[in-house]
């Protein structure tokens, strides 16, 4: 670990200033300096999506995303409450079951979210392979995309 960097980040559109080793995982940077939990650590090796967030609009997993890489960008996490469509799918969550623990969820509807912002009204498919990437054991999985077709038709 290296000596502290200031790197300033805007995140959820309000903008912070962090002084951390600038090899800090972001994701530790949103729990621990910001407080911002909704993000979560799962496998800690960017295979199970649990702790994505947008970077500039794209899915990035926030548990091997360095503070260094950040420096100016804008990070948008599931703890935002200015997305209409972040609501529109927490909504559509509720009303479809599509949780059980829970823990996959914020990931899962961060990449749902980007895929909403790219594909207005995606299909079925488009929604599946949108989610590909992030892992649920608790399988719910077609209450899950049924959610996101859901949210997709209240935007």
């Amino acid at each position: 670990m290296g000596v502290g960097r200031h790197v300033t980040i805007t995140v959820n559109g309000s903008v912070h200033d962090v002084v951390a080793d600038p090899d800090t995982p972001l994701l530790y940077i949103l729990r621990n300096h910001l407080g911002l939990y909704g993000t979560r650590f799962g496998c800690g090796l960017n295979q199970c999506g649990a702790c994505n967030v947008l970077v500039d609009g794209r899915v990035t997993a926030s548990c091997d995303t360095p503070l260094w890489s950040l420096d100016g960008h804008d990070v948008v996490t599931v703890d935002t409450t200015t997305s209409p469509v972040f609501e529109a799918l927490r909504a559509a969550f509720v009303e479809e079951q599509a949780a059980q623990c829970g823990y996959c969820l914020s990931g899962i509807i961060v990449s749902a979210a980007a895929l909403l912002e790219r594909v207005p009204q995606p299909s079925d498919a488009e929604v599946r392979a949108a989610l590909d990437g992030n892992l649920c054991r608790c399988g719910t999985h077609n209450r899950i995309v049924r959610a996101v077709l859901r949210a997709a038709v209240t935007l």
